[in-house]
């Protein structure tokens, strides 16, 4: 494995795109070979303490993301049912806020990430209001669904009608190992992706409800 990956250029290891190449070389790395042979601790400070991890690893021909040889389901929903008809914007927000985690959750623990979102709202006498969004690169983060979906429920406006029930889907799934995530010097998503690690396994041990967003606990009950 070392001596395939060795001579490899550093942009040809998965998450490294032109940014994170560049500062590698700029520290005089330029084939992957010579990013396995620096410490761990050296490729964290150049390109971020999660990714940086990752990257290293990678670079040692270690990668846990699990192969999934069985047919995933194309798409994934969640849905909510309001116990009485509201116009409550703010309400209706905090549920699609929860759903938004939900959904999220739900990829990431199936391995799974959305390449678009349909948000579908339910209104008392029976209509419907439905519309999608492409997402700019397929994910099954907190932060890259939350904000397409907000597009959506916006793009609605909600002075239709009283709502009854709200469905959000993920559309055009794929295995999150195709998934070619970059690697971002934001600190701040840095911090979030984190978090959002130890929330699932928070969840995963004490269940899906050990966890929510402060706004869901206020507005969703």
């Amino acid at each position: 494995m070392a001596d395939w990956l060795g001579p490899l250029p550093v942009e040809a290891l998965h998450g490294i795109g032109p940014r994170q190449a560049q500062a590698l070389r700029d520290y005089g790395v330029h084939c992957v070979g010579l990013l396995a042979a620096i410490p761990p601790a050296t490729v964290q400070r150049l390109l971020g303490g999660r990714a940086g991890r990752q990257v290293a690893d990678r670079a040692r021909g270690i990668d846990p993301r699990p192969v999934t040889p069985r047919a995933l389901p194309a798409s994934a929903s969640v849905s909510r049912t309001f116990p009485r008809h509201t116009l409550d914007g703010a309400a209706v927000r905090a549920a699609l806020l929860d759903l938004v985690v939900t959904l999220a959750v739900q990829l990431r623990g199936r391995g799974q990430a959305a390449r678009g979102l349909t948000l579908t709202l339910r209104f008392a006498g029976g209509t419907t209001w439905e519309k999608t969004r492409r997402l700019p690169e397929a994910s099954a983060h907190d932060d890259d669904l939350r904000t397409p979906a907000y597009r959506l429920i916006d793009a609605a406006g909600l002075q239709r009608g009283r709502l009854t029930g709200i469905t959000l889907k993920g559309d055009d799934l794929v295995a999150a190992g195709q998934v070619a995530e970059q690697i971002s010097f934001d600190g701040a998503r840095e911090a979030r992706l984190v978090a959002e690690e130890v929330s699932d396994r928070i969840r995963a041990k004490f269940g899906p409800g050990a966890i929510r967003p402060a706004t869901t606990l206020l507005r969703v009950s």
